[in-house]
């Protein structure tokens, strides 16, 4: 993991293209303070000098002045906060492309260890939080020695002591105060991110378990988490806030302070005609308004605790190595016939082998089926076909090619594929689509959804293509679902049609529907069908069986029943349960 300066310094490379429009916020914010300063000096200024009863005349420059200053710190902060806030924007969005870009590789591998909700807070809610790392932390301190440093010029043409003192009393309030702030909220901004990101796992394990949690009588318990969660949060958010008025209230003490100091010291130079006494007000109320510049630091010391841990948390992810090699250059295939030779595989976290001396092959167009009880290792046969895994020990090449050295994104051209849990954004039935083949014109997605025999469903709603799905594709029922997935599988065009369990969930009906439509997709494609469910066997050229990680069996459907060994024995099973049925 990196270091709190490594992680600073990362930080810090976001800001480079930004630079000059961040310099340009600095300024602004300088000269909104300045401008504020400005104000109260020159209006200080006319009031004491009014009290002399001059000639209007000599009045007329810090009228103008005030009239200036006025409006300027209006436009000032205005363009402040646009800029500001605008580069903000900018960098977050640079953040969260490269976050993404980051961790796109270490999808699904790498990913699986964290939980859906604890992913989404990081991407969402820690990126967000690093908006405080740009606005509050890193621009108010250097908006502060600006203004420290022109204030104490601005002083010390009265008097050094002036000077001095100002510098003494601002270090104070800009330095020591938020310094004490941070020891009082240290830890906080550590449990505030911690807390969030429970909470949002939590909420959203009980949106997308809601059905089960209503079934097993647990909604109770979990809104009890919830609530204890949400308090907690609330709490220490609420404590980070008692932290902030103490600290503001310390701030506009120490400024009370600085104002007695200058003006016990300002007197004696104005008895003794070193200053004139018009400028006694001047000098305590300028002193008096750069201490806004102030203000923001202790929130620069709350947030920075924050914004080192929703960093850390990003980085955590990032750093991690991707399990796929890739490789320099990605070779081309000209054919797509695949051949796994003597293939080994075990998952990292597992100490025995999961495929066990695998080989199979299939001819280009060739139908093939790998059939076994869950658990068997099937699906990780297709993991490793889609490069999700590199395998240990053996072979897998597609049109001669060892899958090695083809880029795991080319790969991944080759393969279409319909899953048992076929994935549905929340959005509509086109961009579901669109997908596979964002270029893809409306008659091009009614053929794909005619050829899996959704196109009269499609045609039957109020808003067609433009059809909202729901969440996970929920407002859809399971063969809608699966004929969507084909479609977008159709859509894609890609020469290699892979199968995993695509009508496991289905009733036997639809069942049965959807097995027609999707043999009537095979045609002229390579296609592997993984599945446990013996349903149009006969039609396939080859049948691979798979036990406990090892092919045992091998044939077509005909020859492995009149066998009489372990495919015999699944077909008189789920034969039985037809029949009961």
């Amino acid at each position: 993991m990196k270091t709190s300066n490594n992680i600073y310094k990362t930080l810090f490379v976001f800001l480079n293209p930004f630079w000059k429009a961040i310099f340009l916020a600095i300024l602004l914010g300088f000269l909104t303070i300045a401008a504020s300063i400005g104000l109260m000096t020159t209006s200080s200024y006319i009031i004491a000098a009014a009290a002399l009863h001059p000639s209007l005349g000599s009045l007329m420059l810090p009228i103008t002045g005030v009239r200036f200053f006025g409006i300027s710190r209006a436009v000032f902060r205005y363009f402040e906060r646009i800029f500001s806030h605008n580069t903000t924007f900018k960098i977050l969005s640079q953040i969260r492309v490269w976050f993404y870009k980051r961790i796109e590789p270490l999808a699904p591998a790498r990913l699986q260890q964290y939980q859906s909700g604890d992913l989404i807070s990081r991407i969402i809610a820690d990126v967000e939080t690093l908006d405080h790392f740009y606005v509050n932390v890193v621009a108010p301190p250097l908006v502060a020695i600006f203004i420290a440093f022109a204030m104490s010029l601005f002083l010390s043409f009265y008097s050094l002591k002036l000077s001095l003192i100002f510098l003494i009393f601002f270090i104070l309030a800009g330095f020591f105060a938020p310094l004490f702030a941070r020891s009082l909220s240290k830890g906080l901004g550590k449990k505030i991110i911690k807390t969030r990101s429970h909470l949002n796992i939590s909420l959203i394990d009980g949106i997308q378990g809601l059905a089960d949690l209503i079934g097993y009588g647990r909604i109770k318990s979990h809104k009890q988490k919830l609530d204890k969660l949400n308090k907690e949060l609330t709490f220490t958010n609420l404590k980070m806030s008692w932290i902030k008025a103490l600290n503001n209230g310390l701030q506009v003490l120490i400024a009370n302070w600085s104002v007695v100091a200058i003006l016990i010291v300002t007197i004696p130079l104005v008895y003794s005609g070193q200053v004139n006494g018009i400028f006694l007000a001047v000098v305590s109320l300028g002193t008096l308004a750069a201490f806004e510049a102030t203000l923001n630091l202790p929130v620069a010391f709350q947030y920075l605790e924050k914004t080192n841990e929703a960093a850390k948390r990003l980085f955590e992810i990032v750093e991690v190595e991707p399990m796929i090699k890739e490789p320099h250059k990605s070779e081309e295939i000209s054919r797509y016939d695949i051949k796994v030779d003597s293939l080994f595989f075990r998952y990292p976290s597992s100490s025995q082998d999961i495929l066990k001396n695998i080989s199979f092959s299939v001819e280009q167009r060739e139908k093939i089926a790998i059939v076994g009880a869950s658990g068997a290792g099937k699906s990780t046969i297709i993991n490793l076909l889609m490069r999700f895994w590199d395998y240990q020990i053996g072979s897998i090449k597609i049109g001669g090619v060892e899958i090695k050295n083809i880029n795991s994104d080319d790969i991944k051209k080759y393969f279409a594929v319909v899953s048992q849990n076929t994935y549905l954004f929340n959005t509509t039935i086109k961009e579901n689509l669109l997908m596979a083949n964002p270029k893809a014109t409306e008659k091009e997605l009614f053929s794909a959804l005619e050829k899996a025999k959704l196109q009269d469903f499609v045609r039957s709603l109020p808003d067609g293509l433009n059809t909202f799905v729901g969440d996970q594709g929920m407002r859809l029922s399971g063969g809608e679902r699966q004929r969507l997935a084909i479609a977008r599988a159709l859509l894609k065009n890609a020469p290699i049609l892979i199968l995993d369990e695509a009508t496991a969930n289905l009733d036997a009906i639809t069942e049965w529907e959807i097995i027609e439509t999707i043999f009537d997709v095979m045609q002229n494609k390579t296609t592997l069908m993984i599945t446990h469910r013996l349903i149009g066997m006969d039609r396939m050229d080859k049948i691979y069986v798979l036990s406990a990680g090892e092919i045992i069996e091998q044939g077509k459907h005909n020859d492995l029943i009149v066998k009489g060994g372990n495919y015999a024995q699944m077909w008189a099973l789920q034969q039985e349960v037809l029949d009961f049925l």
